[in-house]
């Protein structure tokens, strides 16, 4: 330096800086080092920063006059400096020379202003806003000018007259430009031309942020201000940014995901050639012929080799999209553990500051501030860390998200059949949100060992080798906590099994409730609950032990470590002394210690998951996809518009093949009728000319277009005409002859809003006929060239069946010219086909006219003589028919909503309200839309999405959920309490003051202890005081464990106990009008999600929240006590800490709300594709609704973003608070500092160090407690609905053997469904003796089905009564009751479970007697042919049978319960002609003696009935018997006459 500076002016001088009271630096320590400072950082990153600018351009910003000035006073800069510079080469003209310092300062200085300008002007043409880069730069500039600018002062008012006139004023002219610069550089330059910022209405204001807004997330707080003053709403958010959208994310995973998989391919194939030539299976996998080896063999070959080469690493593509952008978030966490060891360095310097007599104040102040200044600095990096990651994870979340969902839609059906629904919907939420978790703590991996070892290197310093005592203590605690970890983890997995099944039981439960109530069933099924529910709490009570232990290790680990480390650091040798120094210093690196190792388990335990996430995203991704060329779309060649030759498939590769020697051609424009029995192969003939079919051999072609209607119709949760136009245009004189072919007009007039009726999921509000015909409308409008049509005509009823042959299927129909294959079990229609195809096990078996057939006289000739003589007389009198024509319109059609009878409210529904069916999200209404409704998982995990605003009408079915907005009541904090128990609860909080009061108390004792060192008699009491500070420790540790025992494991399992049983008595207690007016995912929510956060959740946080709020406490009580000046402080920083927090609570509650109900409709779109992926594919509608998904994504990320961000936003501002007291903490222990002893010093600085990390936990768990416990509020609600009545009265117990004769009598009955509506039925009176069979008849709505409803009692009476052998039904008990009734209902429920539990569950019934049923009901042969007989397992919802078979289990039922009065409410919609038959065989051969009552569709059935009762609008029409009644050629003859029964 003595070149630089010459011999006048030395570099440092000790007593002009430190020990002085009136510190200042030497003039070459200013001109040298504080000039270059920000001159080396400016080079330094500049060159990174320009490269940076290139690659990224935003746009361009016009010229605006905030950037001229900083151009202007840039460049003025350079001239300020340069005239120093010329100014030196004139002295040294003028014969005075000076050192070189002075020529070589000024120069540096002006290039770099120079290079500042020129940056300014970059920027704005790349686009920046504001400039991070910059703003340090002038920051430093201005930091480092301030010391000159007091030296100069200093030396001029101690001289009479200022020596250097012109550098004293350049140098003050410099000060204010930079200071200037620094000002202009905090505001923001205006957003570039023509980027989104201008044409986005609600933008992201953290685009256009300056560069301090967005280190300190000061843009975020209009949003926080904006949710405290209302709740906030989905329109308040801001749109996503660009680069966080699906768009962005989606096909950059893909485009990396893609190239993985063709470098594997291409390895494979290279590893493949060597073993044979022939050229290897095709991507799909299909074994074409022409290949010769099949998968398996190459298998064995490749299995010859040594290295069988890998699969494509979905990992590898990951880290390439998303690895870049996350390294910038690993820098900011390197740089921030580095920080953190800063400060407990400050501290051993305050410590030691204190102990030292007569030295200058101004240390201890300095001191202070740079602690405050280096914690500031460690928050705004940290924070800046998270944002990055959090940001990653979200990516990763979005792009995961939408390529599951892009694989979904084109997958095997074999790979289907391996991950069901409700799997693929779990890769979405539960592992999707695995990586998202992993993401922003995958730092610590590296992060936690770096710090362990500062930590370490320090502490070696400061204690040498006792260290290790405590490093030992801490290495033998990881394994106990990682035991603990993977102990409780595999509870975890264990209690989510259970779960699983007591919300799948759940699931079907409310989903059959009506079944239920029917049978009597319930407590046979809350038993089974119950015991599930006893498991999931026996293993929750384990993970609670193991969590009390995991609490206390990992609370009582920095003091067992400090303890161990301290007692033997004094025991080794009689010269180590214990000072405040050493031991607070200490005791502050053990604090930091304590994250990372806490951290590093979990992490790894994290990664463990999420490996095993990322295998099952990774093989569903590599699932087979279907061939796109298995069909042959191209086709022009040929005649036939379809064609099938020696077609051999299969639904996966493995198993047998399905369909052998399929050979059909279809000329353009001819009808094909496909028939046979139940389960011939005739649905996977339709799916084997989709492509959905695995091809083994043959070659399909068609030609055209698609059109398909599948059997159970795929109906969306959209408009009824967003239904039909499928993505099509609206065309409305189109539309509106499509509704008229599919009969479909009346109906409008029925929905609530025509049209435009929303339909809820799965066409819940639709009966079956309507769903059916809206797919048959889907199909009519899409205007394509090859329908391919699968049974649609099965469920509708037979009049409506008719109208839509003949004016949409028929050779007369909308549909002629067009080519079609209808699939039918009708055989009325099949004369009036172009061909037949008959299928026989998978086989074509005849085809040909329906002519050449009968003359062929085969299997079809046989199956038509038994069944449709006389349809076919009838269909030969078709001049009739159009004279019947004009009944249609008026009358039958509009009557034909199938569900209007069972479903109460759709009548009054016609007057009095319009009904948002959005909300029906869930509803298990009708008979009708229980079999579909499986996945009832993707519904699962989510919240409701019921919080739409309705338009106030008058009455609503489903009443809109009430969701708490504002501050959860202290009311509901007292309901829990109670549930607790009220002296549990204040013994639990005192336990918890105690623990704390002990873990202060042994801190005050080590500050005692060091003050020993003071007085120079250590030796004498060493032993004294070990024992008492591990006293103290240890009482804390057991205190806590004490408590955790009984608040977590005891107490409140027992008030999660008690709150399911209420709920769940609450539940099946209630009426079914209940069931009607709640969907069943709100119910399951209530029992899956609400249930959840009170056993888990809520304990957890409260645990969290005690001991943090205590800890917080402590601290600020400790500060005060020792420098009561501390507690003036702490008002303001009170008040600011509430204000934050109320700011914050409140705006991220209502985020977490918007945030959960924007996640179901992701996952319920999901599911809704996967059901109906065959008809997107055939309808080639893929890219629609991937755009559908990725917007929804898009929706969810968008209430996602503000969530993270206010995380951080409160972050910065509560660590500000936690630092605030850290330097006053300082600050008054520098005043202080006569009086204070250096252990007390370092006790509360120590302690003010570790408050920030309590602060911000204490705000979390606050809102995370808010969230929660309103779970408690909503399950109290569903408790205490209102009941039905008893379910045994024991006063009023008929005989067991009631009813013997079975008469029943209906007196003046009248009946309606809900207090406020019309009645139903109006003033019944009819009398029935034992063992008649009446059939019911009438028009759609005429309260058929209510008539029986009444019978059970799910209605009860208005007026009037009925009794059965004069015992008067409303006087007994409901099981009583129905116990002694059977119905068959319309649609057949099963549970999952065995055979025999879902025909026998309380287990009244020997074998023998089950399997005498079974022969009856003609399963016998199918039940003996499975392996499992009895025992088996039947799915959810019975799907593993047919819905033929599901009929037949529920005749089997009727069976055994053999009671003497059964009702039919036409059991045999699903199932073909011959199966009806032996169902209504068995029926009048078992039930002879029984009074039957059937609902009748057909009216064939009930022809030969004792009598039939006509309905009309809830009144008696017509009684007596069917030869009478057609007769009297009333309203009767007319159905019958329709139906074609009379001529």
């Amino acid at each position: 330096m003595e070149r630089l500076c010459g011999p006048e002016l030395p570099f440092w001088v000790a007593n002009q800086t430190l020990h002085t009271d009136q510190p200042d630096l030497p003039v070459c320590f200013q001109l040298s080092v504080l000039s270059w400072v920000p001159c080396i950082y400016l080079w330094a990153v500049s060159p990174i920063y320009i490269f940076y600018l290139k690659k990224n351009n935003k746009g361009y910003i016009m010229m605006s006059i905030m950037n001229r000035f900083k151009t202007v006073f840039g460049l003025l800069l350079w001239v300020v400096c340069w005239t120093d510079l010329f100014y030196t080469f004139h002295e040294t003209q003028q014969g005075t020379s000076q050192p070189p310092i002075f020529f070589i300062t000024p120069l540096v200085l002006g290039m770099t202003m120079l290079l500042a300008t020129f940056l300014i002007q970059f920027e704005r043409l790349r686009g920046v806003q504001s400039s991070g880069i910059l703003f340090i730069f002038w920051f430093l500039s201005v930091l480092c000018a301030i010391v000159p600018f007091r030296s100069k002062i200093l030396l001029a008012s101690s001289q009479v007259e200022v020596t250097d006139t012109l550098r004293f004023t350049t140098f003050y002219f410099y000060f204010g430009l930079v200071v200037l610069e620094l000002i202009l550089c905090c505001f923001n330059e205006k957003p570039p031309l023509f980027s989104n910022v201008v044409t986005d209405p609600n933008v992201c204001p953290e685009s256009t942020a300056g560069f301090l807004s967005t280190i300190t997330f000061w843009w975020f707080t209009s949003l926080a201000v904006k949710g405290f003053k209302m709740p906030l709403e989905a329109k308040d958010l801001w749109s996503l940014n660009q680069r966080d959208s699906s768009k962005a994310m989606v096909p950059k995973l893909l485009k990396e995901w893609e190239k993985e998989q063709a470098k594997s391919k291409s390895k494979q194939n290279l590893s493949n050639d060597v073993v044979y030539s022939k050229p290897p299976p095709s991507a799909n996998n299909h074994i074409g012929g022409e290949n010769g080896t099949s998968p398996e063999e190459v298998e064995v070959l490749l299995s010859n080799q040594k290295s069988v080469p890998r699969g494509p690493s979905f990992l590898r593509s990951l880290v390439r999209a998303f690895g870049p952008y996350f390294l910038i978030g690993s820098a900011y966490k390197l740089l921030q553990d580095v920080i953190t060891f800063v400060n407990p360095q400050l501290l051993r310097m305050l410590i030691s500051f204190i102990k030292q007599k007569g030295v200058p104040d101004w240390w201890g102040y300095s001191l202070a501030f740079l602690m405050f200044f280096t914690a500031f600095l460690q928050t705004l990096i940290l924070h800046q860390h998270f944002q990055y990651c959090f940001i990653t994870g979200m990516h990763v979340r979005t792009a995961l998200i939408g390529a599951i969902y892009r694989k979904s839609l084109v997958i095997t059906n074999a790979a289907k059949r391996s991950s069901t629904v409700g799997e693929v919907v779990n890769l979405m939420s539960v592992d999707a949100q695995r990586f998202m978790d992993l993401t922003t703590f995958l730092n610590m991996l590296w992060s936690a060992p770096l710090q362990i070892m500062l930590a370490l290197y320090f502490l070696w310093q400061n204690l040498g080798p006792s260290v290790l005592a405590g490093v030992a203590v801490m290495i033998l605690l990881i394994p106990f906590n990682a035991v603990i970890a993977m102990k409780s983890r595999a509870y975890q997995v264990e209690q989510m099994q259970h779960k699983d099944s007591r919300i799948k039981l759940m699931n079907e439960i409310l989903n059959g409730i009506k079944v239920l109530k029917l049978y009597a069933w319930e407590n046979s099924f809350k038993e089974k609950v119950l015991a599930i529910r006893q498991k999931e709490l026996n293993v929750l009570k384990k993970a609670a032990y193991l969590g009390a232990l995991s609490t206390m290790a990992w609370t009582s680990a920095p003091f067992l470590v400090a303890l161990t480390t301290f007692a033997v650091y004094v025991t080794v040798d009689k010269n180590n002394i214990l000072d405040a120094e050493k031991a607070f210093v200490s005791l502050s690196l053990f604090n930091i210690l304590r994250f990372p190792l806490n951290m590093l388990p979990q992490v790894i335990s994290s990664l463990v998951q999420t490996s095993v996430s990322l295998k099952r995203i990774q093989n569903f991704l590599s699932h087979d996809e279907l061939d796109p060329n298995s069909v042959d779309r191209k086709n022009t060649a040929s005649d036939f518009s379809v064609s099938v030759v020696n077609g051999k498939f299969t639904w996966a590769k493995e198993d047998s093949p399905v369909l052998r020697d399929i050979n059909v051609l279809v000329p353009q424009g001819s009808l094909l009728a496909v028939v046979g029995h139940v389960g011939c192969g005739k649905s996977s003939l339709i799916s084997a000319l989709l492509g959905e079919m695995e091809k083994l051999e043959g070659d399909v072609s068609i030609r055209g277009s698609v059109a398909y209607v599948p059997q159970q119709a795929w109906i969306q949760n959209a408009t009824l005409r967003d239904n039909i136009l499928f993505g099509k245009a609206y065309n409305e004189q189109k539309y509106g002859c499509v509704l008229e072919a599919c009969a479909l007009t009346p109906d409008l007039e029925v929905l609530p809003g025509g049209d435009m009726t929303e339909i809820g999921e799965k066409g819940i509000n639709l009966s079956g006929g309507q769903r059916q015909r809206v797919s048959l409308a889907r199909a009519l409008y899409s205007d394509s060239d090859v329908y391919l049509l699968d049974d649609p005509l099965s469920a509708v009823d037979a009049h409506v069946s008719k109208h839509i042959f003949d004016n949409l299927i028929g050779p007369e129909g909308a549909l002629k010219g067009k080519t079609r294959i209808l699939v039918t079990h009708g055989i009325s229609y099949l004369p009036q086909v172009d061909n037949i195809v008959v299928m026989v096990d998978g086989r074509v078996s005849e085809m040909g006219s329906y002519q050449e057939l009968l003359k062929q006289n085969g299997a079809f000739a046989e199956f038509l003589r038994n069944y449709a003589l006389e349809d076919i007389i009838e269909d030969e009198a078709p001049e009739e028919m159009i004279n019947d024509e004009d009944l249609f319109p008026e009358d039958t059609l509009s009557n034909h909503i199938d569900m209007v009878d069972t479903e109460p409210g759709i009548n009054e529904a016609k007057r009095k309200f319009i009904r948002q069916i959005s909300i029906i999200s869930a509803d298990g209404e009708t008979p009708k839309s229980r079999s579909v409704r499986r996945h009832a998982c993707s519904r699962r995990k989510h919240p409701e999405p019921q919080e739409k605003k309705q338009p106030q009408e008058m009455e609503k079915l489903i009443q809109a959920e009430t969701t708490e907005t504002g501050r959860v009541k202290l009311k509901v904090y007292l309901e829990y309490a109670k549930a607790v128990g009220l002296l549990l609860t204040v013994l639990i909080c005192i336990l918890y003051g105690c623990q704390s009061a002990a873990a202060i108390g042994a801190n005050i004792w080590l500050s005692e202890w060091t003050n020993d060192a003071l007085r120079n008699h250590t030796e004498d009491n060493v032993n004294m005081r070990v024992g008492v500070y591990a006293a103290l420790g240890i009482t804390q540790g057991v205190l806590l464990l004490v408590n955790s025992l009984l608040s977590q494991t005891y107490s409140m399992i027992l008030a999660a106990k008690l709150m399911h049983l209420k709920l769940l008595q609450g539940v099946l207690r209630a009426p079914q009008a209940f069931f009607e007016s709640n969907p069943v995912g709100r119910l399951l929510n209530r029992f899956s999600k609400d249930m959840d956060a009170i056993d888990c959740q809520i304990p957890h946080q409260i645990d969290i929240w005690m001991r943090t709020f205590w800890y917080t406490l402590n601290v600020l009580l400790i500060c005060s006590a020792l420098t009561p000046m501390f507690l003036i402080v702490i008002a303001p920083l009170t008040v600011f800490y509430c204000w934050v927090q109320r700011f914050y609570v409140a705006t991220s509650r209502q985020l977490k709300r918007l945030e959960s109900v924007s996640r179901s409709p992701i996952y319920s779109h999901f599911s809704e594709t996967i059901t109906g992926s065959s008809v997107i594919r055939a309808f080639g509608r893929h890219s629609a609704f991937i755009c559908m998904s990725d917007m929804k994504v898009d929706e969810n990320q968008k209430s996602y973003y503000p969530g993270i961000v206010s995380n951080r936003w409160l972050g910065v501002r509560i660590e500000f608070i936690g630092n605030c007291i850290v330097l006053f903490a300082a600050l008054f222990a520098v005043t202080g500092k006569n009086d204070l002893s250096p252990g007390l010093v370092g006790l509360s600085v120590s302690y003010a160090l570790q408050v920030t990390m309590s602060l911000n936990w204490m705000v979390r768990m606050t809102s995370d407690l808010e969230n929660n416990i309103v779970a408690v509020e909503r399950v109290k609600e569903y408790s205490e609905t209102k009941t039905e009545a008893p379910w045994e009265i024991e006063e009023k117990k008929p005989n067991p053997d009631w009813p013997t004769q079975g008469n029943v009598d209906f007196h003046n009955y009248s009946v309606r469904y809900r207090e406020g509506l019309d009645l139903v039925l109006k003033n019944l009176t009819l009398s029935v003796k034992g063992g008649e069979k009446v059939g019911i008849v009438g028009r759609t709505g005429a309260g058929k089905s209510s008539m029986t409803l009444c019978l059970f009692r799910l209605l009860e009476a208005a007026e009037g009564e009925i009794s059965i052998d004069d015992i008067k039904i409303s006087e007994i008990g409901l099981h009583d009751l129905r116990s002694k009734l059977t119905i068959i209902p319309q649609e057949p429920v099963l549970f999952s479970g065995t055979l025999r539990m879902n025909l026998d569950p309380f287990e009244k019934y020997s074998d023998d007697e089950v399997w005498k049923v079974l022969e009856h009901s003609h399963l016998h042969k199918f039940v003996s042919n499975q392996p499992a007989k009895l025992e088996m397992e039947c799915s959810e919802g019975g799907e593993n049978l047919s819905v033929g078979q599901r009929q037949l289990v529920c005749l089997a039922r009727a069976l055994l319960r053999k009671t003497r009065i059964l009702v039919l409410d036409e059991a045999t919609a699903a199932v073909d002609l011959e199966t009806d038959d032996l169902i209504q065989s068995t029926i009048r051969t078992q039930f002879e003696d029984s009074t039957v009552f059937t609902i009748a569709h057909r009216l064939n059935t009930i022809m030969d009935y004792t009598r039939v009762l006509v309905l009309d609008k809830g009144q008696i029409a017509e009684f007596d018997t069917p030869s009478n009644l057609i007769s009297q050629r009333g309203i009767f003859y007319g159905m019958a006459k329709d139906a074609g029964l009379v001529s």
